[in-house]
């Protein structure tokens, strides 16, 4: 496959994906909102950051059997199905928080997206929990 830089990736990508929801504002001043449902896009923004098509080095976080799972993309192999490696978190919250850190920042994968993975995995973590039974579901507050 022929090489092609990240940025001219981005520029094919960014108005015209199969993953891209727009959303309209409330009033003229919001303006529209650009999501995306990329597999590796850990804020579901529609940004040349946090895409995981164009990047390649993408990070992302995920949900799997009831297990969070790290997914990290080869630069070497991002041309081929087996570019995205898995690593499942099974420890405890802060053994896994320290796992993120050190694969996220201290081997400068992506150092920038540090506080967005902590983020997600954290969200991931107590969707889990609520799913396992173990933490009961917030109740809504009305009024």
């Amino acid at each position: 496959m022929v090489q092609v830089s990240e940025q001219l990736i981005w520029e094919v990508v960014k108005n015209n994906n199969c993953f891209l929801k727009k959303v309209n504002g409330r009033t003229k001043r919001s303006g529209t909102m650009r999501f995306s449902a990329e597999r590796n896009n850990l804020r579901s923004l529609s940004s040349y950051k946090h895409s995981g098509l164009a990047s390649n080095k993408a990070v992302g976080i995920a949900s799997k059997n009831d297990r969070a799972v790290l997914y990290t993309k080869t630069a070497s192999k991002a041309d081929k199905s087996i570019a995205i490696a898995e690593t499942p978190m099974n420890k405890d919250f802060a053994k896994v928080c320290k796992n993120v850190e050190k694969a996220v920042v201290d081997n400068f994968y992506r150092p920038d997206l540090k506080k967005d993975a902590l983020a997600k995995y954290s969200a991931v973590y107590q969707a889990n929990r609520r799913a396992r039974g173990i933490q009961k579901a917030v109740p809504v507050k009305k009024g």
